[in-house]
């Protein structure tokens, strides 16, 4: 058998790998329709019969009354057709669920066979370049091996908390303890398991164990330590670049999140899971988020006054996925090497920097595929105040994620965003100005 052969093996192979988990879930939602029918045969015809009743105009009910009682049905009949009905009802609730549940792993589960498709095509690819139109390259890149003795005790949490090796990440001390509280309250309300509060001090473990927060507090290294300890938010939000490398070796995806973001949704159903970086925008419309080209005017060149440049608004380094990818790893290094050289950097303008500045001469760029996050599922408070509260059409959206990094007044900001979207009070965004002045 030849080199070939062995290629398409492994392809066919990988692909009955990648779509088992779709039959399964499919034949589960199959038995459990046929072992409720097998156990309630008379069940179903029941239920549409009362459904038809309940349907009906409300002119017609005392005929209705009339005919159940010509039926001679006892109270104890009644009774149990409504017992019937309730255990019906009940099915059809889980049965929704599973069929929401199913719809995610069917999600999932193409997203994890188009990727390992990918890379297989990478590995198998004929290096001559094909007709025109069919030359696509992957900006999937292949995770590292976990190095499971870097960290045993964080390995060990990790495997008890994560989600398909996946967890969404805060880190806070004790001066962000009331926006924490909003952000643990609403990641257990939208029911994401698979979180965890990285504590920079003894104040928020305690805070994390009155409240059943799962909580992780790193060995005590002095210099982590007192710069976790600050009240400066700049220098505090420096270290998750450090922090985060851990979790990446040991081969998981993060989702890492400042605490100034109300959570709504599980914004790990939203993901793509096809380059190494997935990043919430500080963009407020397609041209700022995804990019444009702008106009720039230099009067001095007259026939060639006008240079075309590329715009693209930078990443937000307060919400990002990474996947554990050697190219992650990379930019997590890049950005914690000058800020612990230069601590007076912001580093959101570090992270973008690594992120898009080219090579060029004394300069090796960094080779990273990267995504910008749905501006709508991924929402900053700039399109939240400024647009999407006064469009009709973009108030009836439920965004995964509502970030309040471009307003000072957060905490009020994020009960704000919580009573609107969370209790249903239509005019609670309206007190708020769009900027702050």
């Amino acid at each position: 058998m030849d080199a070939e052969d062995d290629a398409r093996m492994s392809s066919d192979k990988c692909q009955r790998i990648n779509e088992s988990p779709v039959a399964v879930v499919i034949v589960m939602v199959f038995l459990l329709c046929f072992a409720y029918a097998l156990t309630y045969p008379h069940e179903f015809l029941d239920i549409a019969t009362l459904t038809r009743l309940q349907d009906s105009s409300p002119k017609i009910n005392a005929s209705l009354c009339a005919s159940l009682a010509s039926l001679n049905l006892t109270k104890p009949d009644i009774e149990s057709l409504m017992e019937q009905n309730r255990r019906l009802s009940e099915y059809v609730t889980m049965l929704a669920v599973t069929l929401n549940q199913t719809t995610v792993t069917l999600n999932r589960t193409t997203q994890e066979r188009d990727n390992a498709q990918s890379l297989l095509s990478i590995m198998i690819e004929d290096r001559k370049a094909g007709p025109l139109g069919t030359v696509k390259v992957t900006p999937t890149n292949p995770t590292v091996t976990p190095d499971e003795f870097l960290n045993p005790r964080l390995s060990k949490m990790l495997e008890e908390v994560a989600v398909r090796r996946e967890v969404l990440v805060v880190m806070s001390n004790k001066f962000a303890q009331e926006k924490l509280e909003l952000w643990v309250a609403h990641v257990k309300r939208v029911g994401i398991p698979n979180y965890l509060v990285i504590a920079l001090d003894d104040e928020t473990v305690a805070f994390c164990g009155q409240n059943d927060a799962h909580v992780y507090r790193r060995d005590p290294d002095q210099k982590i330590d007192s710069i976790g300890k600050s009240d400066y938010a700049g220098s505090v939000s420096g270290l998750k670049f450090l922090v985060m490398r851990e979790f990446l070796q040991l081969g998981y995806g993060v989702i890492l999140s400042d605490v100034d973001v109300i959570h709504l949704q599980n914004p790990f159903n939203h993901l793509y899971r096809d380059c190494d970086i997935e990043s919430m925008t500080d963009g407020h419309d397609n041209g700022t988020a995804y990019g444009h080209i702008e106009e720039f005017i230099d009067p001095d060149m007259g026939w060639s006054s006008s240079i075309h440049t590329t715009r693209l608004w930078v990443y937000n380094s307060g919400y990002f996925y990474l996947r554990p990818t050697k190219p992650s790893i990379e930019l997590l290094d890049r950005v914690w090497t000058r800020m612990d050289q230069d601590p007076g950097q912001w580093d959101q303008d570090v992270y973008n920097e690594e992120l898009f500045f080219p090579s060029h001469p004394g300069y090796s760029g960094l080779y990273a595929s990267k995504r910008s996050m749905d501006i709508y599922q991924f929402m900053n408070s700039k399109v939240l105040f400024k647009f999407a509260r006064k469009d009709p059409a973009l108030r009836k959206l439920l965004p995964a994620v509502v970030h309040v990094n471009y307003h000072p007044d957060k905490i009020e900001r994020m009960r704000g965003v919580i009573d609107f979207y969370v209790n249903g009070n239509e005019t609670a965004l309206d007190p708020f100005t769009d900027g702050t002045f």
